[in-house]
């Protein structure tokens, strides 16, 4: 417990998670790692076209921004795009109860735009 505790404890020396977009909306992109890129130019065309959409890139995942709760909430759908399994999905579905969507590929590739821009339009509403 006491590691548990100390881990806990270092989300408070953590900065909060930051979205690009609106602070609240139809759908979040949330990523990590290396598909910052692809994922900011999907919701920039997103928004471009006067889409409800924001972007969020963690940079720390244990433990998660302590805001992060409160920025899922804040969005009808939640969308992780992931060059694995849906590891983070999987992690954030069990610790905040949200029903994020993934967007997994494992083919040794970064993802295109238009992928994202695709698996995103596909949670808007008509």
């Amino acid at each position: 417990h006491l590691r548990a505790e100390k881990i806990a404890r270092i989300a408070d020396d953590i900065p909060e998670l930051e979205v690009f977009g609106p602070t609240s909306g139809d759908l979040l992109v949330l990523g990590w790692g290396s598909t910052y890129g692809a994922l900011r130019s999907a919701v920039e065309r997103l928004q471009a076209e006067g889409h409800r959409v924001a972007h969020a890139h963690l940079r720390y995942l244990n433990p998660f921004p302590r805001n992060l709760g409160d920025v899922l909430a804040a969005y009808g759908q939640v969308l992780i795009p992931e060059i694995n399994l849906g590891q983070l999905r999987l992690l954030v579905r069990g610790r905040y109860l949200v029903d994020a969507h993934g967007y997994d590929r494992v083919r040794g590739k970064p993802f295109r735009i238009s992928e994202i821009e695709a698996a995103a339009r596909a949670l808007l509403p008509a």
